[in-house]
This record gives structure tokens, C-alpha cells and sequence, in this order.
């Protein structure tokens, strides 16, 4: 099968727009969606939309900030002023046919095809970050499938384990098409990045391509109309430095 990999659109319009146009010639069979469809940006409604709208199937599971907008008895204390703000503003503004989508998100990691599985944050837990290889050590042992896509820190990386089990090795991805042939044999941890609020210093949108036959992953950035995603954010209220962040990737 040939997925689309995305993650962490967090209500931005405009960066989900320009990803899909460019996937749009790109053979596909379904959607992998590793949660937080809203959350900091200004276009929750329309992002939601767009994602009901797919015709290929689409496996999802929930990010903490789907949670959150839905009850912020569910980790709102953990939110900086600013993300529980916009968590706020986005329950006022969603409209009952897109609740109801985030409602019926569930929390991973979910099995999505043989060897192939999705979560937020960690197989272990939606919440958790996993930056350094030893949490992604740790994560592995929690993995469902040789293949585990994730997202929640907005960084492109990948965490990879031999048969031998020598120990784990992370990378970053970088570039603007960078294509990998992963190894049958290797455990894998990869987050595609953040399609909405990319942190790596990259303000470009993120997303992958995964073919299961072939084992290829293919990780694209795309330019946005970013300065649009910001005077969205900034003409609903929000706290500017949701918009101004986006300008440099932070």
C-alpha cells in the first residue's frame, strides 16, 4: 500500500492546502493522520472539513490538543497560556459536525496495515515526546508494528533498531525531497513532521509518503502562504506569537 503520512496540521488552512495540492498527483491508497488537526491555529473548521472530505481512506488516531479542545479537564493544566487559549477558542468555534470527528478519534497506537502502525506521541503514551534514542528505545519496546509513524514534536526524525538489537540510532531529515529505503529487518520510529507548525527552523510544511511494497519513505517540505496563517490568527483574536512563530519554524 501507498500512504500519505501527515501529523500536527493544528488548524492552519493554508499549510494543509499547499501539502495536499502538491500530493495531489502522487499515487496514493490511503491517509495516515497521527493527530492534532487543531489547536494554535485559526482555521479548526475548515481543516477538520478538509480531512472528512479525503475519498481514499483515512487512519487516524487523536493528538493531545484534539483532546484538550474537547475537554480541557484533559491536560489543559500541561498547556502554556497561549495553547490553552487557542484550545479555548476552538471549542467556541467548532461546529457540531467537526466535534463530533474529533469525538470519535481514538488515542494510539492503532494497527493501520501489516508491519505498520500510527500514534501521537509514543506507542506508550499520546502525551509523550520522543526526542533523544533512548526514549525512543523505550518507545520501541511499546511498538505494535516494524513501522510506528508518529508525530507531536513537529521535528522530522527517524529511530531506527538492527535485528541484533545494538542499540538505536536517530537521525534528523532535512531537504526539501529526501527519499530512504528502510531495511526489512530494522525496527523504525518516524515522525514525517508538522504539516501546520513545523519546529525545526524549517517554515515549511511537512508530510510523507510511505509505500509498504517497496518499504520507500519519501519526506517533503512544502512552501505556504504563511504570512496568510498568520493574519488568520491574528484577525481571530489569537495571541500573536501563535502566527509569528510560523515565520521561522519555531
Amino acid at each position: 500500500m501507498k500512504f500519505l503520512v501527515i501529523s500536527d496540521i493544528h488548524a492552519n488552512f493554508e499549510a494543509l492546502r499547499a501539502v495536499l495540492a502538491h500530493a495531489a498527483r502522487k499515487r496514493r491508497d490511503a491517509v495516515l493522520f497521527l493527530g492534532d488537526a487543531v489547536g494554535y491555529g485559526a482555521s479548526p473548521n475548515q481543516v477538520i472539513e478538509r480531512l472528512r472530505s479525503f475519498r481514499t481512506p483515512v487512519f487516524a488516531v487523536r493528538g493531545n490538543h484534539d483532546r484538550v479542545t474537547l475537554d480541557p479537564s484533559q491536560g489543559a493544566f500541561f498547556f502554556n497560556t497561549n495553547a490553552r487559549r487557542a484550545a479555548a477558542w476552538s471549542s467556541e468555534v467548532l461546529t457540531a459536525p467537526n466535534r463530533r470527528y474529533l469525538e470519535r478519534l481514538e488515542p494510539g497506537p492503532r494497527v493501520v496495515a501489516d508491519q505498520v502502525a500510527i500514534c501521537h506521541g509514543s506507542p506508550a503514551d499520546e502525551d509523550e515526546y520522543l526526542f533523544t534514542e533512548a526514549e525512543a528505545a523505550a518507545a520501541m519496546e511499546r511498538a505494535p508494528a516494524r513501522v510506528t509513524f508518529f508525530g507531536h514534536s513537529h521535528v522530522p526524525c527517524l529511530f531506527e533498531m538492527s535485528p541484533n538489537r545494538g542499540g538505536v540510532v536517530g537521525v534528523l531529515l532535512r531537504g526539501s525531497r529526501l527519499v530512504m529505503d528502510l531495511d526489512p529487518a530494522r525496527t523504525y520510529l518516524i515522525n514525517p513532521g508538522s504539516v501546520g507548525q513545523p519546529r525545526d527552523r524549517d517554515p515549511r510544511a511537512a508530510y510523507a509518503l510511505y509505500d509498504t511494497e517497496s518499504g520507500r519513505l519519501t519526506l517533503y517540505r512544502v512552501p505556504y502562504d504563511v504570512e496568510g496563517a498568520r493574519r488568520r490568527i491574528l484577525a481571530a483574536g489569537l495571541p500573536a506569537v501563535l502566527g509569528d512563530r510560523l515565520l521561522h519554524g519555531a
